[in-house]
């Protein structure tokens, strides 16, 4: 960027005060050379008025927008870092900033890989081991509930480019089965991207992300609607009745019962009210973002998937309504992870995971008070009669 803005300023130099400097300095010549003074104002004129105006503006939009066109070529055509190795693409361990807990003590390490999770399944037979970590079958159907994956990021590094700095350096975490952790951080610190990696649609750098033992592809197989849900900030709606909306996640479909019941747990009544019913027609136009929130939030309460992810799924909605929702997915059955838009959505779960770019910490409201700046800081502008 600094030698862009120098490259700037002496192209401006040159092109747009050199030729009235010159003029200036040569005016005497032209004068007695029969050029008028007329002529060597419109010239003057024509250079201060019109071509330096027009050279400002270019260097301008080459100062931006060609310093974003470099930098992304820049990256397009630089070979690609070697994953375990440092920023600079030097050898030699990255810098640690592995979680830790709120007490301050180091993180538990991985366990050893195993071969036989590490070989990409074949069939989904008997001898599948996906088979009997991960149960494929609907929530509304099963006779016994599914408790949930295990999920675990194994020193996770994430960038978006080869170039780029991590957003997530070096992260160890376990959520165990059924376990409720929410996901605290500033704005652009990599929540929404530990959302991604864990639901399979983002790869690490270095480090692994497993589901039960299995890479997240592998876990979830060719139909991750039944294994894993992701319901992200900006809620889709499509046209359509209520019904189909809800059961857009569910493959095997679900009854009427458990769609009202699914409707009563999220706080959807008012709006199937005002809409006519479940089989009444949605048009999304017509909705406010908390009432497709709330649409959204059902189709995934109502899925067969054992793992929840809700990234900021919550932030249009008020916080009453926020917990009457968060309450019902930590009554449903599974492992649920919540990236959080209020404290008072964090203090529900059972651990909070703070990410601040450099350090990460885990424990439970009271622990990370004592322990985590970042935390108190959050935490500080909240006020608890807000949340009622």
């Amino acid at each position: 960027l600094a030698g862009w803005a120098a490259a700037r300023a002496v192209a401006l130099g040159v092109a747009g005060q050199l030729p009235v400097l010159l003029l200036l300095v040569s005016t005497p010549w032209l004068l007695r050379e029969h050029l008028t003074a007329g002529a060597v104002l419109g010239a003057l004129t024509y250079l201060t008025q019109a071509l330096l105006p027009a050279l400002h503006t270019l260097m301008n939009a080459l100062g931006s927008g060609g310093t974003r066109l470099l930098v992304v070529l820049d990256r397009l055509t630089r070979p690609a870092r070697t994953p375990g190795r440092g920023p600079d693409g030097a050898g030699g361990p990255p810098t640690d900033v592995r979680l830790s807990h709120a007490d301050g003590a180091p993180s538990v390490p991985a366990p050893a890989e195993d071969p036989d999770v590490r070989s990409a399944p074949g069939d989904h037979g008997a001898g599948d081991p996906r088979a009997a970590r991960l149960p494929a079958r609907s929530l509304r159907l099963s006779p016994e509930p599914l408790v949930g994956p295990r999920v675990e990021l194994r020193a996770v590094t994430f960038a978006y480019g080869p170039a780029a700095q991590p957003v997530l350096h070096d992260l160890a975490l376990v959520v165990e089965p059924g376990e409720h952790l929410a996901v605290v951080g500033p704005s652009g610190i990599g929540k929404s991207t530990l959302t991604g990696l864990l639901a399979g649609l983002l790869h690490p750098v270095s480090g692994d992300v497993r589901v039960d033992g299995l890479p997240p592809g592998a876990a979830y197989g060719s139909d991750p609607a039944r294994l894993r849900v992701l319901i992200p900030q900006q809620a889709y709606v499509f046209s359509g009745t209520v019904r189909d909306n809800l059961l857009y996640l569910c493959p095997d479909g679900a009854s009427t019962a458990a769609l009202e019941a699914t409707s009563h747990a999220v706080g959807l009544g008012p709006l199937l009210s005002r809409l006519g019913g479940l089989d009444a027609w949605i048009d999304p136009a017509a909705l406010s973002q908390g009432e497709r929130q709330l649409l959204a939030l059902g189709r995934a309460h109502l899925s067969p998937a054992p793992l929840v992810l809700l990234d900021e799924a919550t932030c249009h909605l008020d916080p009453a309504a926020e917990q009457r929702a968060e309450r019902a997915f930590a009554d449903r059955p599974g492992t649920l992870i919540v990236i959080a838009h209020r404290i008072s959505s964090a203090r529900r779960a059972d651990r909070i995971l703070v990410l601040d770019g450099n350090r990460a910490a885990v424990g439970s409201h009271t622990e990370l008070l004592e322990h985590s700046a970042l935390y108190r800081e959050l935490a500080g502008n909240w006020q608890p009669e807000r949340s009622h």
